[in-house]
């Protein structure tokens, strides 16, 4: 075999081996397809689960602990409803991978086997390759190779798409379980509320009852207070008023007393004795002016000048005490005497 033959037989092993990868790469490519269907179809039901999430999570918060349970419960067998189809459809996406990898790996390896016969059987030396030939192998090998680059890119794109899908579901994750915290949070906040308010409410009531019990026990005392004090009032007014009928009685029994004692006696105030009745009319004018009632009485030895009558002694002694204090009548030596009138006397 000179070189041309093995040149020849170099360079289609190589397009076989060319052609295998061309293979390998197409079957890996419909297996990729079938994966980006599949994780569509499996971020469908994870985001139709979460919006289920979503919606049971918006859902009016509740202070029954048991309704609360139950809501949670069935969240739970959401998740696991959905973790179970996704690991379903991922051992389906897996045996379907593993069955084309399997059906891709035998097709190459028929065309390998028909390649090797056809090398075999014709076994051609170099120089019956025609040039074209060469080429159009450099063209193919290019273009698969620009096409591994095309697929190793849409790899990494679908990878960055399937990592930013997980992030953003990671997020959403993450955001629910915050939003659902804040929730119960906010809801032992609200009981906790609702529970102060109800402890501040009873410590009111307590204190409105202990305040109006005092207020009911100082208006009882005040009531007895007012009515002891109204007996004690009443209490005195009797005894006043049975002092006043005592001292009154003791006063009419004192007149009628002096009554019987002293008789139709009158009592007078005699201020002067006058020496004529000139001098008489004189000294009555003056006391006359003073309002005084002025009586006057002739005697062997003059006129006698005299205020009066008064009832009882007490009265003449003041109405003497009041003469001789006036320093306009000028009257110190004036006395109480006992007197009675000319027509009554014996």
């Amino acid at each position: 075999m000179n070189n041309k033959q093995r040149w020849m037989g170099g360079v289609v092993l190589l397009g076989g081996g060319v052609l295998l990868a061309a293979l390998l790469l197409k079957g890996q490519e419909e297996i990729h397809q079938n994966n980006v269907k599949t994780p569509s179809q499996a971020e469908q039901v994870q985001h139709k689960n979460a919006n289920q999430a979503e919606m049971v999570q918006l859902q009016p918060l509740t202070v029954d602990v048991q309704t609360e349970q139950r809501l949670l419960e069935e969240q739970r067998r959401a998740r696991e409803k959905a973790v179970a189809e996704q690991e379903a459809r991922a051992a389906e996406f897996l045996a379907m991978q593993q069955q084309a990898e399997a059906e891709a790996a035998r097709k190459a390896a028929e065309e390998y086997a028909a390649l090797n016969a056809l090398r075999s059987g014709q076994q051609q030396s170099s120089d019956n390759i025609p040039p074209e030939l060469v080429e159009d192998e450099q063209a193919k090998q290019k273009r698969l190779a620009e096409e591994k680059a095309a697929q190793q890119k849409k790899l990494e794109q679908q990878k960055a798409t399937d990592a930013k899908k997980a992030a953003e579901l990671k997020a959403a994750q993450e955001r629910s379980a915050a939003e659902k915290k804040a929730a119960d949070e906010k809801r032992l906040a609200e009981e906790k509320r609702i529970a102060e308010e109800k402890r501040l409410a009873e410590e009111q009531r307590q204190a409105d009852a202990k305040r109006k019990a005092e207020q009911e026990r100082k208006a009882a005392e005040a009531k007895k207070e007012a009515e002891r004090k109204a007996a004690e009032d009443k209490r005195k007014a009797e005894e006043k008023r049975k002092a006043e009928e005592a001292a009154k009685k003791k006063t009419e029994a004192e007149k009628a007393r002096k009554l019987l004692e002293e008789g139709d006696k009158q009592w007078m105030v005699q201020v002067a004795l006058a020496a004529n009745q000139a001098n008489a009319d004189a000294l009555a004018a003056k006391l006359k002016a003073k309002g005084y009632k002025v009586t006057q009485s002739p005697t062997s030895k003059g006129v006698r000048i005299m205020v009066g009558p008064s009832k009882d002694r007490d009265a003449a002694d003041a109405t003497r005490k009041k003469i001789t204090a006036d320093p306009s009548l000028n009257m110190k030596s004036a006395w109480v005497i006992d007197w009675v009138p000319l027509d009554k006397r014996d």
